[in-house]
């Protein structure tokens, strides 16, 4: 059974295809043959406008809890020997606050649906059973729904998609790297994060979105660098504005 030609599904994405196609067109007089890959990443900042009401919300829940940093260290000393208190008297706290740990998750889960459209977008030959004209557009030469795993693997080899998958890597790397010298977790003394071993796996999250974009298509690809690189911007004007605890810095 294929799941894309179920109905609710394949209106959904025969609704994205339109506004993807009719998106290109309109800045096809000003991009030329990039339009797709335009409309890719005019796409990508609407969506991140859009979010920016729950990057301040997280900027906010992040000071919180770096505020939060001293009463947390005072609650593992308590507690260290009763797990389970330790953790019901932490989830009091963060309740009391109105925040949670977990508040930095929700960009990426908002985010989550619209690379699924765009990765299928620029991966099926039939979108709700007509021809899916999107997979022979291309950016600078590169098809935008080759990627660069399947371009090394499956070929047809293609040194246009060769360079502009690895000028977004370049690009995603650097983000990822900069935002893991730059916004370092805030741990607590004795906690699991606290630990070398997690400090290490928290850094390595940062390069994820770089793994995953080898993988698919080069408009999902592109989405995920242009995203990361608003994230980051984002991420620095919101800790200017909510700045953490200088003792948490």
């Amino acid at each position: 059974m294929d799941i894309y030609a179920f109905g609710p599904i394949a209106a959904v994405l025969d609704a994205a295809y339109g506004a993807m196609t009719w998106l290109a067109a309109a800045l096809e007089p000003l991009t030329g043959s990039a339009a797709a890959a335009a409309a890719v990443v005019a796409v990508t900042i609407l969506v991140r406008v859009a979010l920016v009401p729950v990057g301040i919300s997280q900027a906010r829940a992040e000071q919180t809890r770096a505020r939060l940093a001293p009463r947390l260290r005072a609650l593992h000393t308590r507690h260290r020997k009763d797990p389970e208190r330790l953790q019901r008297e932490t989830m009091n706290l963060y309740r009391e606050e109105n925040t949670s740990p977990f508040a930095g998750c929700m960009p990426v889960l908002l985010q989550a649906p619209i690379v699924g459209v765009l990765y299928t977008l620029f991966l099926r030959t039939e979108i709700a059973g007509h021809a899916n004209a999107l997979l022979s557009q291309d950016l600078w030469g590169a098809t935008l729904g080759t990627g660069l795993v399947h371009m090394l693997f499956a070929g047809p080899f293609s040194m246009p998609t060769l360079l502009v998958s690895g000028g977004l890597l370049a690009i995603m790397l650097a983000v990822a790297e900069t935002s893991r010298r730059a916004f370092r977790p805030v741990a607590v003394d004795d906690s699991p994060l606290a630990s070398p071993g997690m400090v290490r796996v928290m850094g390595g999250l940062h390069y994820l979105t770089a793994v995953f974009a080898v993988f698919v298509p080069l408009a999902a690809a592109l989405y995920l660098a242009v995203t990361v690189s608003w994230t980051l911007v984002q991420r620095v004007v919101l800790r200017r504005r909510f700045p953490l605890p200088t003792s948490a810095c």
